[in-house]
């Protein structure tokens, strides 16, 4: 089953300037390549590849134009029986004008050609010496045998059997200039746009394209080929560094070295750029006159899953790279700290009240509420660090909590819970040694409980601790952990939460704070809800009983970011994590995702404000508007076909 992935190539062959034979054979062997071992369905090549982009006064020779239009015919008769649609560059007569013109062959069939629309004619570019810029509007013109052949720049080429793959072409310059012809193509349709080029290498030229190429695609939420001349080109005032790139939605997924091979391949996601614009309501709604009087060619793939060579991040929320790491980290506490801060400010509050358990999620919520009196410019004493040993409590756990809040300089509170949940088991008749939900959820609420009482004694704030990993899978109490007055960590999933910890563990000027956030780090991740082992350790292990938050976070990312269905949910963890984790394993936690998501959102629906930190967030005020009520059954029964 197809899942969306185009494996696309651009390929900058070695030519002999205005030897059109040779340059043909060489763009054949390109393309063989690129189809038969990269496997490629789209194969662009450079501008004005048939002949040389360094012709000069030649282009005005008919020897070599009739030349250039034979070359179009062998190169087109050549991949006849290859699975592809590709697009290279010629000059084209047309109407007595010549045209700097890329041509789209599928099949053997020339299915239309685009003539370039800006001309350069500025610095050591001179091509309006030869060249006329092509017209939008579309006509019918003949070449090298074919008649009726579509000509002109609003042209699409879209493929029967993927309705998400339509292509468009812009030429070199066309990308440079302030109004490029890719975004009239775009909003026609348009998800991926192949860019024929002939850009010279100059010093520091490269990033500059570059950041056009990746910049562009982010802007018109499109797949980008380009593919640039080699150094085959003639050198008698430039050179040229077969530059080829492949970016989507601003992600530079491969990349052609300058004077390199001059072979990039990847996959464009045209279903995912595709559900990308239906989820941006500005995406081509303001209709220009450009967007009309497309002509679209269509043109047949035999589309099958194709092997993914393009990287799948198995953290999606954690950068890779220590310092964009730390950048991002950064970023996160201060959102969280100045979120809370204002909310502090509005509401008058004298104090932030924080249950601290020696774990992970409550750890970094203390540590965002004393930035955030830091930016009050308030003493950490006004931070309450409330401890509440319980049934499940551990020596450990307890032990890092006092530990912590001494080391920020946190007021320190410690309101034992055990013979208070006692008494509400006798009030309610529950059997104390039936372990079951209410034995736990009892326990949870009966904090919450302390939490908000003291907040209402000292007029503060109750800081709430549940991340987004939590909340995306319900795993919190209802009207307990579920709850607070304000949720700093509600937009922050839960591998992320554990470097934004190692962060401030590893820029802390003191080493006692340092000391115990590394110990909190190396403690499993647990509710402690259930009395502690034998051995005095941790008997309840949160990852044990809903899964590794590894692969819920890559499940919730692919799923609330992307859009993805349960099919390529699980391809892509295969992909990402299929090392650290068999199949039957992902199978089975991505079934549990989709059943604790649906069936939990009751508990996302009624959550307190909390700050959005990045582009997932679960807010029934602003990113999840999901019914409680919604079934899974559509989801599920996917899944059960990948059994």
């Amino acid at each position: 089953m197809q899942d969306g992935f185009v494996k696309v190539a651009a390929r900058s062959p070695q030519v002999r300037v205005a030897d059109v034979d040779a340059n043909v054979e060489a763009c054949i062997a390109e393309v063989t390549d690129a189809v038969r071992t990269d496997g490629a369905k789209l194969v662009v090549l450079p501008e004005l590849c048939v002949t040389g982009y360094s012709c000069e006064d030649l282009f005005w020779q008919d020897a070599l134009l009739a030349a250039a239009e034979r070359g179009l015919a062998r190169l087109a008769e050549a991949t006849r029986d290859f699975d592809a649609l590709v697009v290279a560059g010629l000059p084209s007569r047309v109407n007595a004008k010549l045209y700097n013109c890329a041509a789209a062959i599928a099949h053997g069939r020339l299915l239309g050609l685009v003539p370039k629309r800006h001309i350069p004619d500025y610095n050591e570019f001179y091509e309006a010496r030869h060249f006329v810029p092509g017209p939008w509007e579309v006509s019918f013109v003949s070449l090298a045998g074919w008649r009726e052949v579509p000509f002109g720049c609003r042209q699409l080429f879209s493929c029967d059997g993927l309705p998400n793959l339509k292509v468009a072409v812009e030429v070199c310059e066309d990308l440079w200039v302030p109004g490029p012809p890719s975004i009239a193509h775009v909003r026609a349709g348009a998800t991926i746009i192949a860019n024929l080029s002939a850009s010279d290498a100059l010093v520091g030229k490269a990033d500059y394209r570059r950041s056009l190429v990746v910049g562009q695609s982010a802007r018109l939420v499109c797949g980008y080929v380009y593919a640039s001349a080699s150094w085959g080109e003639s050198t008698q005032d430039l050179v040229f560094s077969e530059h080829d790139m492949v970016a989507e939605n601003g992600m530079l997924l491969a990349e052609a070295r300058p004077f390199g091979d001059g072979a990039v391949v990847s996959e464009i996601d045209v279903d995912a750029l595709a559900a990308e614009r239906r989820r941006l309501s500005g995406f081509g709604t303001v209709p220009c006159p450009e967007d009309a009087g497309y002509e679209v060619t269509t043109f047949a793939l035999g589309l099958t899953p194709t092997r993914l060579t393009r990287h799948v991040d198995p953290h999606p929320f954690v950068p890779s790279g220590a310092r964009r790491r730390s950048e991002r980290c950064e970023d996160v506490l201060s959102i969280q700290a100045h979120g809370l801060a204002k909310r502090l400010q509005h509401t008058r509050s004298e104090c932030a009240v924080v249950g601290v358990s020696g774990g992970l999620d409550s750890t970094l919520a203390l540590l965002v509420a004393v930035r955030a009196f830091d930016i009050l410019g308030l003493g950490h004493e006004g931070v309450l660090a409330i401890t509440m040993p319980g049934f499940g409590t551990t020596e450990r756990t307890h032990g890092n909590a006092l530990e912590l809040s001494r080391a920020l300089g946190a007021s320190l509170r410690e309101v034992p819970i055990t013979e208070a949940v006692r008494q509400h088991f006798l009030d309610i008749g529950h059997d104390e040694d039936d372990r079951s939900v209410t034995y736990e959820n009892a326990q949870a609420r009966e904090r919450t409980q302390i939490l908000m009482d003291i907040a209402n004694q000292e007029g503060g704030l109750v800081v709430g601790t549940g991340d987004l990993s939590e909340l995306a899978l319900g795993w919190a109490t209802y009207n307990a952990d579920h709850m607070s007055m304000y949720g700093v960590n509600a937009g922050v999933p839960k591998t992320l939460v554990r470097h934004l910890v190692r962060h401030v563990a590893d820029s802390s000027d003191s080493p006692e704070l340092s000391r115990v956030l590394l110990d909190v780090l190396d403690t499993p991740v647990s509710p402690e809800l259930l009395p502690a082992g034998g051995d005095g350790g941790i008997s309840q292990r949160t990852e044990e009983l809903v899964g590794p938050y590894e692969l819920h976070d890559f499940f919730l990312y692919q799923v609330l970011r992307r859009g993805f269905g349960p099919r390529k949910v699980y391809r892509l963890a295969r992909v990402a994590l299929g090392q650290a984790y068999g199949d039957a394993t992902i199978l089975k936690w991505l079934r549990n995702f989709y059943r604790r998501f649906f069936s939990q959102q009751f508990k996302r629906s009624c959550l307190p404000d909390g700050p959005k930190v990045g582009s997932v967030a679960v807010s029934p005020r602003g990113d999840l508007r999901m019914p409680s009520d919604a079934c899974a059954t559509v989801w599920l029964r996917e899944l059960g076909g990948l059994e």
